[in-house]
């Protein structure tokens, strides 16, 4: 057998959508090929600190508080240098500097500090292949403002709405209700830059709207109101790939419905046995949604389309709403979902185990193809300059 592959799987992060994150990690530690790959756990804590060590791989030891033996890390954000370093602020005078080096990163650090684009940016000035989408679409998957903005420009089909940051609300609170109530109740208030149904509320009337403002004003600068969509049907489907070359996964509908599905329907209601927890798995749905043929080609093809609109690749989730009268729209784009949503591969018979080797090869892919890209062009500027600026 020749080397295996070093793969760091990171998780935790600085997000409310920590827990969420280390079960993901611990399905992907479990089910990574281990004949091509080796598994390194990287941990990132709540205070963002970044620790390895055997017992993250074991859930059990999150849940008991267990956590014995881990090393403190960090990266160093310097190109062609896949090491992690013992934290110079901890280092005993003896012990070696290297902690662990690393061949690719797989970071399913859900939510912010993390899927946003910002671990992201580190692995890009690392120059080091990782999984998942690249800086811009991490970001814009994560700002849902942004993100519908590039839908409309696309023509992709979404439900009214509006946006304002919250110093806006305070100062311009009773013209932003006149707009939202134009959108017509019942509506739902969403922070901008959250993912697992965080902070998310719907709005019988204006005392439930300012409610719902309040709540989502607590988890992010920017705030969105959109027309809800009722009756409502929620279909999702999984995109993997890059470019031209994209798959999309069959169609689900969770059928734990009333409104929406909560953070604890999705992670924690049915969340227990399994060794690393059923994740997204636990949530009552039904795989294949129950759809005519050409409705579920529409809405396959659409998830292609959003997800090549924000120029994404590897995996991501695409949710749409649909209505009674079976108008089709697209709600978001998850670009790190949970559980990295195997559940939908599954069904079309791809194991969870092969669609963590999918991401690696294409994570690979990437990066060799970017190191082909001319990065330096020598124009001879320094010797046209004269000797400075003038005051």
């Amino acid at each position: 057998m020749g080397k295996r592959i070093s793969v760091g799987v990171i998780f935790g992060g600085r997000s409310v959508e920590h827990e969420v994150s280390v079960v993901t990690g611990i399905q992907v530690l479990e089910n990574l090929d281990l004949a091509t790959y080796k598994p390194v756990p990287i941990y990132i804590d709540k205070d963002g600190k970044w620790w390895t060590g055997d017992a993250l791989f074991d859930i059990m030891n999150f849940k008991n508080e267990t956590l014995k033996g881990l090393i403190e890390c960090v990266p160093v954000a310097r190109s062609n240098d896949f090491t992690l370093y013992r934290d110079p602020m901890t280092r005993k005078m003896f012990e070696s500097k290297a902690v662990v080096s690393v061949d690719c990163f797989f970071p399913v650090v859900h939510g912010t500090n993390g899927e946003d684009g910002t671990l992201q940016g580190l692995f890009e000035t690392m120059n080091i292949p990782y999984t998942g989408c690249g800086v811009v679409a991490a970001a814009v998957g994560m700002d849902k403002v942004l993100m519908k903005s590039v839908f409309k420009a696309e023509g992709l089909p979404i439900v009214p709405y509006l946006w304002f940051y919250c110093d806006q609300w305070t100062e311009e609170k009773e013209a932003l209700i006149e707009r939202a109530e134009k959108i017509g109740y019942p509506l739902v208030v969403k922070p901008a830059n959250l993912g697992s149904s965080i902070g998310i509320s719907k709005a019988e009337d204006k005392a439930g709207l300012i409610q719902a403002v309040e709540v989502a004003m607590s988890y992010d600068r920017k705030v969105i109101v959109e027309r809800a969509i009722l009756p409502l049907r929620e279909i999702n489907c999984a995109v993997m790939g890059r470019d031209a070359d994209l798959t999309a996964s069959v169609c689900e509908e969770p059928v734990t419905w009333e409104d929406f599905l909560s953070y604890e329907d999705k992670y924690i209601n049915g969340a227990k046995g399994g060794k690393g927890g059923k994740g997204m798995q636990s949530a009552k749905r039904r795989i294949p949604a129950d759809l005519p043929d050409a409705q579920t080609a529409k809405i396959q093809q659409l998830a292609k389309d959003a997800f090549r609109a924000i120029d994404a690749r590897g995996d991501a989730r695409i949710d749409f709403l649909l209505s009674d009268t079976e108008e089709i729209y697209v709600n978001e784009i998850n670009t790190l979902p949970g559980s990295l949503a195997f559940y939908l591969w599954e069904a079309g018979g791809i194991s969870f185990k092969e669609l963590c080797t999918k991401q690696i090869e294409l994570a690979l892919a990437v990066h060799e193809e970017k190191q082909k890209n001319v990065t330096s062009y020598d124009v001879k500027l320094y010797q046209r300059m004269g000797g400075g600026v003038k005051k």
